[in-house]
Parts: structure tokens; sequence; C-alpha cells
């Protein structure tokens, strides 16, 4: 059909509550209804949900369309799930988000998080075998529920896609579309066999946006990760390139 969008008549969950990462939930959540799917945000409990830029609260609440209690996986067909690092360690604790992740797992239906929000996979038992990536503060907690871990911008294992943050959002957005749609993995999301290594150091972008705040605007924040993301992308293909020119000689 002329004109169709690639998510017409998708419904997809949102699931978050307090301290989710205002802009991993406002950019995909744009994407989505950009791309025709009906997008309902569900919570621990109705209302509003406040979201944080990193560590300062966010000036607008989100409103929520139905609580965790009212819904079930077969509503929907696909489950998206913020991070931020408040947001998913309260919906962790949560039997009944937890129960609703594993609800959509068992049903093959599509889940897309990224940051921290692969804690509450972690936390539902279903991480042991698979492949992901998350922010790389939290890569020994994915490990030890027996996850490979891949530092990489998207990992797309089956049903699952996950990210590390902010830094990488044009390309979770671009997998995430994919993933909902049925569409297959690019290159770049497919998984590869050990989990990489600690990081050695924290990302630059990360404490110079919190040195920024509460100054700067969303925006900002999210401009500053995606330069920081795109700075490291450049020095490991860089350091990979040089890797590769000393084994040649």
């Amino acid at each position: 059909m002329i004109g169709r969008k690639k998510l017409d008549g998708q419904r997809i969950a949102v699931l978050a509550t307090d301290g989710f990462e205002q802009v991993e939930l406002s950019v995909p959540v744009t994407a989505l209804e950009a791309a025709g799917a009906l997008v309902e945000v569900v919570s621990l409990h109705g209302g509003t949900i406040r979201g944080v830029n990193l560590n300062k609260p966010a000036k607008r609440a989100v409103d929520v369309d139905r609580t965790i209690d009212e819904v079930s996986a077969s509503d929907y067909d696909g489950l998206l799930i913020p991070g931020g690092f408040i947001n998913p360690d309260l919906l962790r604790q949560s039997a009944e988000a937890r129960e609703l992740v594993r609800e959509f797992d068992a049903q093959g239906k599509p889940i897309a998080t990224l940051c921290h929000g692969p804690w509450l996979l972690a936390s539902t038992g279903l991480a042991d075998g698979r492949a992901l990536t998350s922010w790389p503060g939290v890569r020994d907690d994915m490990v030890n529920a027996g996850a490979t871990w891949l530092d990489q911008e998207v990992v797309r294992d089956g049903n699952w896609l996950t990210s590390r943050g902010p830094q990488d959002m044009v390309p979770f957005v671009r997998e995430m579309i994919q993933l909902y749609a049925g569409g297959p993995a690019s290159k770049v999301a497919l998984k590869r066999r050990a989990s990489d290594p600690q990081r050695e150091r924290p990302a630059p972008w990360a404490t110079a946006a919190m040195r920024l705040l509460p100054s700067a605007s969303m925006g900002t924040v999210l401009g500053i990760a995606l330069i920081g993301g795109g700075l490291y992308a450049a020095s490991r293909a860089g350091s990979r390139n040089g890797q590769q020119g000393t084994a040649s000689r």
C-alpha cells in the first residue's frame, strides 16, 4: 500500500517508571510513532512518571497509559524498556515487571532495551546464554547473569535488541524499527562468541555531561553522547587497525 508506514498496526508497550533516562524514552517513542506504531507507557503506578537527564530530574513528566496490573504481553506486539540507572533498578524489584518481560519472551515477541535497561532482563533469569550489551558499568552484572557481554553499539540476539546507551541512539533506533517490523538484523548488530573485557576507564563524554548539568539541555547531553560515541568508535577502529598493521609486519 502506497504511503503505508513500517509499523502500521503495531502496538508497542514502553515499560518504565520514575527515573527513566529522558532521552531513552522520548527519542525511541518519537521514532516508533513516526513509523506508525501505537505506543503505550506501562508503569508500576498510574498518573505520571518523571524521567532524569543523567542525575537531574527532567522538567516534563510523562503520562502513564496503563498500569502493569492492567496489561499482558498478548496486548502488544513488542516491548521497549528505557534505561537510566533508577528506572530499571526499580523495575527489577517488581515481580509483576519481571513476569511481564518473561511473558513477552515466552511468546517470542521483540524486546528492545538500552543502557541500564538490561538489568531487568538479568533479573528475569532469562539472560543466561544470551548475547547482549548494556551500559559498560553494568557489564559484570550481565556476565554474572550468564550472558555474553559485547562492547558494541547494538546487539541483536533472536527477539532481543540491546544497546549501550545514548551515545548509540542512532543505530539503536534503526535496529529497533527493524526488530519490531520483523526485519533482519544488520551485520553490526550480530553477536560474536566471547564476552568483551571491562572498560579501562569511564567514557569521557559521560563525565563531561555530568559537569555541564543542570544547565545543559537534554539535547545538549544527547549531542555530547553522540559525539563521544563517535570518538570512541574511531579510537577503537584506530586501535584495531594498528594491531592489524603490527601483526602484518
